[in-house]
């Protein structure tokens, strides 16, 4: 194939020409770069597409092994769940869904430790 810009040959498969640089022929898909968030291990790493109050939620859940954060890690779950529900592009369900589970348990904890006495 030759370049149509500055008439270089170049391999068949190439998509770029050897000499300027110009697009030869577009890319197919399996190659192209992928969007930050169509990216798997991007999407671990870093929060893109998440709720900031899902993201929020699931800290404030491994706060509430502390107890006292916890009914904070319950509300921070609650709005997180109502936002993803209003926002169903966004992503960050199950740290919402952790923040719920971790806070409930630590408000449990925490209302049986001040109805014992022990926290008071």
């Amino acid at each position: 194939m030759y370049c149509p810009k500055c008439g270089t040959r170049n391999d068949d498969n190439a998509f770029r020409c050897v000499s300027c640089g110009v697009v030869t022929e577009q890319m197919p898909p399996q190659y192209a770069p992928l969007a930050l968030e169509d990216d798997p291990a991007m999407r671990a790493l870093l929060p893109v597409g998440r709720s900031g109050l899902a993201i929020a939620a699931g800290y404030a859940g491994l706060l509430a092994f502390f107890v006292l954060p916890a009914p904070i890690a319950l509300i921070l779950s609650i709005l997180a769940i109502q936002d993803l529900k209003r926002h169903p592009d966004k992503l960050g369900m199950g740290r919402a869904v952790f923040g719920l589970i971790a806070g409930g348990l630590g408000t449990i904890s925490l209302f049986a430790l001040i109805a014992f006495g022990i926290f008071t």
